[in-house]
């Protein structure tokens, strides 16, 4: 595994220096460090890591709100760390979409896979919001061109196939975007 630049919160400092020399010791860089919510906040929009680990008790905002936040406003993989094993943290830690939650003490012989696991779930997780986004895309995209294919084929008495091949030829001859093509057909159609 590559080495990951790493931003790590805990409010007692001992965790924090074993912390870090574990993960030095598994060949990743801690590149911050923070005791409390706002600050780990701050670093990670600074830092931009390309992994967290937080402590879920720490002061506000805790571990599971910085985590919800970050997923939010610039995701990452997020590894949470608790002395607790209360069902309703797990609970709020799988709402805010963390990649692994691991009982305090940590070894480096648990982070290691931990890390590799939330790495390559992230990864997986980021590819299939875009596959969602590039499908709702295409499917808007589609839409359009439906819509001004039915707009010619009345205005202009031609069949589908004549209509799709006009918008995929002035596509191609002004460089655009069928979808861009088929909306300036409905928004002209609308000023008539």
């Amino acid at each position: 595994m590559k080495s990951l630049r790493i931003v790590i919160a805990d409010d007692e400092g001992l965790h924090l220096m074993s912390l870090r020399a574990q993960l030095e010791t598994l060949g990743h860089r801690v590149v911050g460090e923070a005791s409390d919510g706002q600050a780990t906040l701050k670093l990670l929009h600074d830092l931009r890591p390309d992994l967290a680990i937080l402590d879920i008790k720490m002061p506000e905002p805790d571990g599971i709100q910085v985590a919800k936040q970050v997923m939010h406003e610039q995701p990452l993989p997020i590894i949470l760390l608790s002395a607790f094993s209360e069902g309703s943290l797990a609970e709020r830690a799988a709402d805010a979409h963390v990649a692994a939650y691991l009982m305090k003490p940590v070894s480096a012989e648990e982070l290691m896979p931990a890390i590799a696991l939330a790495a390559s779930r992230f990864n997986e997780f980021q590819n299939l919001n875009k596959e969602v986004t590039d499908l709702r895309e295409a499917l808007e995209s589609r839409k359009v061109v439906e819509r001004a294919k039915g707009i010619l084929m009345r205005r202009l008495n031609l069949t589908e196939e004549e209509a799709f091949h006009r918008i995929q030829r002035r596509s191609q001859n002004e460089n655009k975007k069928m979808s861009e093509i088929a909306n300036a057909v409905i928004t002209a159609d609308g000023m008539l």
